[in-house]
């Protein structure tokens, strides 16, 4: 707990030294424990940004409110046009450095407007070893990353979100839609929505992890924690699950028996495009 203390003391030194910052809030755990810690040590010189368009999933977008207001941070909604990018439509491995370019531009344009300089995200040292194409978008608009700065590892963010009785503590990981798309497959508002529908018939089921992946040909992966996959595949479940995602415009609908896998198309993404987006230091 005393190493806890001390990088929550570093984490508000940071922001606090900060003249105003604009956090990049998605409502997952680490963009809302960077929102918490932006409004204790900054007031009415934090803003909570939230990015809106096909790729986010309406309840996330509630869920985002929700917490802003909770938090007490002052929350404004931004409309980014990332699907107007034929790059990020494309979707060839370098989708998430497209939209990040788009989220950081927008927001970089409304700074004056907002009344704050500095733009921060929730990234934390677990990031900077994973693929993650969006941290190069972030450096070359000048980003700052406090949790790192701050050493905070994943689990670090969520014992402090606990500790601050943050309700999404637990919260698993809950990333755009348009990262359910398999490199090679455009990203579409009508295939994101599908997936959304998907996910949402797998959480009727009690499921609170799990991801639809969609393939070429409009194939369904559907990724759910091991412990639950004979459930699904047992019947009725496994019919009823099968006829509401064709329902939904799915031509096949298949059962992951690896199980549920954060990032696991990442294995699909090119390793030139793996080796230009690698993190560096």
């Amino acid at each position: 707990m005393s190493d806890l203390r001390a990088k929550r003391e570093r984490l508000l030194a940071i922001l606090g030294d900060l003249p105003g910052v604009a956090v990049a809030f998605s409502g997952g755990i680490d963009s809302t424990v960077v929102a918490k810690a932006a409004a204790l040590a900054l007031g009415p010189r934090a803003v909570a940004v939230t990015a809106d368009s096909p790729s986010v999933a309406r309840r996330e977008l509630d869920d985002a409110r929700r917490l802003a207001a909770l938090i007490g941070i002052r929350h404004v909604v931004v409309p980014t046009s990332e699907f107007d990018n034929p790059a990020y439509l494309k979707n060839d491995g370098a989708r998430c450095y497209h939209c990040k370019t788009e989220l950081y531009t927008t927001v970089e344009r409304l700074l004056p407007e907002l009344g704050v300089p500095v733009m921060a995200s929730g990234a934390n040292l677990d990031d900077m070893g994973d693929y993650r194409p969006g941290l190069i978008a972030a450096a070359e608009h000048a980003v700052r990353h406090p949790l790192q700065e701050a050493g905070f590892t994943k689990a670090d963010v969520r014992a402090l979100a606990r500790d601050w009785n943050l309700p999404t503590w637990d919260k698993p990981a809950a990333p755009c839609l348009s990262s359910r798309m398999a490199p090679g497959v455009p990203v579409t508002p009508e295939r994101t929505k599908r997936v959304e529908d998907a996910e949402a018939v797998l959480r009727e089921l009690g499921l609170r992890e799990c991801r639809v992946r969609y393939h070429e040909g409009d194939l369904a992966r559907v990724e759910v924690p091991a412990g639950d996959i004979a459930r699904l595949a047992a019947e009725p479940v496994r019919t009823d699950l099968a006829r509401a995602l064709r329902a939904l415009g799915f031509k096949f609908v298949t059962l992951d028996l690896d199980g549920f896998r954060s990032g696991s198309l990442n294995d699909l993404v090119p390793l030139e495009l793996k080796a230009k987006f690698a993190p560096k230091g």
